[in-house]
């Protein structure tokens, strides 16, 4: 479905292009993100089927031509269920990795930031080979029960990771552990379906809180539940003192698969023609047992023809069928009913990659670079000796962003929407990838605990208030960029059957920087720790040049139609005009091709 746009009474008699105000606002109700038939949400108000015309009058009688949306409630709650479960989970690792990086026989001293950085690229790198595929996958049988298989999964590598003795096995787990989830771009997709544009903005706003929250929840679990000692017995050590986060995280995204599992609707439109999911579930139980007990499967022989067609018997005269008096199993459905009809237009590679699709995917590579070094190096920085480190617990470490995700909360809820709404989502997606800058060029700086070394200021005071700014800096930098990234990949889609597909290609991207991130750091700081003085500032400084360049090439990113409904920029619109009038294209462009279009040079 497509928004219409109002013109003045005067464009015809007048013969030229409408006011900029006016091609902005809106004569429907709702302005669809994408220009096809919306999901029907229950508790969404349906779109009517009038004409333009209707529409117009409708908006006229009503005075308000940019309505929003009501937003889903119980469905951002639920997808806000999964995301802090997960980013609990996740970020629980981090305070105690290279603590527990240090007791593997394989990892000798001066060589745990290396190891660091191997284990957590191994799970980004696992994540940039599947994502996409979660993505597809999640266009092609439903969001649901790619998250609850996603979410299952995940469960049985975290209670495994917290038995792990050696460096292979915990490379391997957390390698599965990213094989196996691919729930982010999944839950972004699902925003993008139950939001419009006249609401995007806000629901996109609660997912980065909840990623915030989940970074204080995760490093104060991961700090304050490791026992290197047994809790029953302190005179002994604890053989498993990692086993208690995981299982603790195992159980929280146990209660989010339940809670997925019993709550969640579908939200793929193709999907909702599908069998229930628990037939779905028995059907494949059925086909597997039919597999495994008969030499000759129904399903098998239904797809080689061996059903009665134009009244003749399928089987063989004389010849007695291989399964007979096997088990009496339910006739599965078949697969072909298993998959959605894909309705709507299709989408050419070349409508979906323009411009500003690629722009947007290289800088998002290099936020996320950016972003996971950032929280790769600060657990090592604050673990390391003086002077190339700050000396600081596993407990300071896991308080310490606690304390900066809190701070970050209360920015993002109370001032930072507000900007993104006057300053726009490529604005504040700038700012957030210099602020990234910013923070990395001044973490060298911070001063020591006992002040024997080159700082800003030293002693206890001066660290922890050093820090905390710092800390806070790189936090907003981190969930507000991440925000703006989420809008502007979602309104990059020009079609919502390509939409998860497209999510599922960002965060490939995004596992890429990520899987690059922390070995490269991590290598980086352990040749830093032979650098003197102030090796720490040349890992630092390398990561604030890289995402320097990032922010460069985020003013490459102009598209009109990644912003939110009613947004109004004079530069902007001044870009807009020179690009109508260079290209020779009016407003009478239909609003799919514009979508299809946009931001294309």
């Amino acid at each position: 479905m497509s928004a219409s746009r109002s013109k003045p009474s005067n464009q015809a008699s007048q013969g030229s292009r409408p006011s900029i105000e006016a091609r902005r606002k809106t004569s429907t109700l709702h302005y669809q993100t994408f220009p096809t038939k919306p999901p029907s949400w229950r508790g969404r108000q349906p779109h009517s089927t009038s004409s333009p015309s209707q529409h117009d009058a409708a908006a006229s009688d009503s005075g308000d031509s940019n309505h929003e949306s009501p937003l889903p409630t119980k469905q951002l709650i639920v997808l806000a269920i999964i995301s802090l479960a997960e980013q609990t989970a996740f970020n629980s690792i981090s305070p105690y990795l290279p603590e527990m990086a240090s007791t593997f026989e394989e990892v000798k001293e001066g060589q745990v930031g290396l190891y660091v950085g191997l284990i957590a690229s191994a799970f980004a790198l696992a994540q940039f080979l599947t994502n996409f595929f979660w993505g597809w996958l999640s266009d092609r049988i439903g969001r649901k029960p790619v998250i609850l298989a996603s979410t299952f999964m995940t469960i049985l590598c975290f209670i495994a990771f917290g038995f792990c003795k050696t460096l292979w096995q915990a490379i391997l787990v957390q390698a599965l552990m990213g094989l196996v989830n691919g729930n982010q771009g999944v839950v972004s997709t699902c925003l993008g379906e139950i939001t419009d544009r006249s609401n995007q903005s806000r629901a996109f706003t609660y997912l980065p809180v909840v990623y915030g929250i989940g970074a204080i929840t995760g490093p104060v679990l991961g700090g304050l539940l490791v026992f290197n000692r047994n809790p029953l017995n302190n005179d002994e050590p604890n053989s498993y003192p990692y086993l208690l986060p995981n299982l603790f995280s195992a159980a929280l995204l146990l209660i989010d698969w339940i809670v997925t599992m019993v709550v969640m609707d579908e939200c793929l439109e193709d999907a909702k023609n599908l069998p229930p999911l628990h037939k779905r579930i028995g059907n494949l139980f059925a086909w597997l047992w039919q597999f495994t007990s008969s030499s000759r499967p129904t399903y098998i022989r239904r797809m080689m023809g061996h059903h009665k067609r134009d009244g003749h018997q399928g089987r063989l005269d004389g010849v007695q069928e291989e399964d007979e008096g096997a088990a009496d199993v339910e006739d599965p459905t078949p697969v072909s009913e298993f998959l959605p009809r894909i309705s709507g237009p299709k989408v050419s590679s070349r409508d979906i990659f323009t411009r500003d699709t690629i722009l947007i995917l290289v800088t998002y590579f290099i936020f996320q670079l950016a972003n996971i070094s950032y929280n790769s190096l600060y657990p090592i920085f604050g673990q390391e000796r003086p002077p190339t480190g700050r000396n600081l617990s596993t407990k300071e470490i896991g308080l310490s962003l606690g304390f900066a995700g809190a701070v970050t909360i209360l920015f993002q809820v109370g001032v930072y929407g507000q900007l993104r709404e006057k300053m726009g989502n490529k604005i504040t997606y700038r700012v957030s990838l210099a602020a990234f800058v910013v923070a990395f060029l001044l973490m060298p700086w911070v001063g020591y605990k006992e002040g024997n070394g080159v700082g800003l200021g030293n002693g206890k005071v001066w660290l922890w208030v050093e820090l905390g700014f710092v800390l806070i800096v790189k936090t907003v930098a981190s969930v507000g960029g991440l925000t703006s990234a989420l809008l502007l990949v979602t309104n990059s889609a020009p079609n919502n059957n390509v939409l998860g597909a497209i999510n599922g290609l960002a965060q490939a991207i995004s596992a890429a920087g990520r899987a690059v991130g922390p070995f490269v750091s991590g290598a980086l700081f352990s040749a830093a720790t032979h650098v003197k003085p102030k090796g720490e500032a040349l890992v630092f400084g390398v990561f604030g040049g890289i995402t320097f360049i990032g922010f460069l090439l985020s003013f490459g990113i102009r598209g009109e139609g990644l912003e939110a409904e009613g947004w109004d920029s004079s530069d902007e619109d001044m870009y807009s005009d020179e690009e109508g009038d260079l290209t020779g294209e009016g407003d009478e462009t239909d609003e799919n091709t514009g979508l299809l279009n946009r931001g294309r040079p």
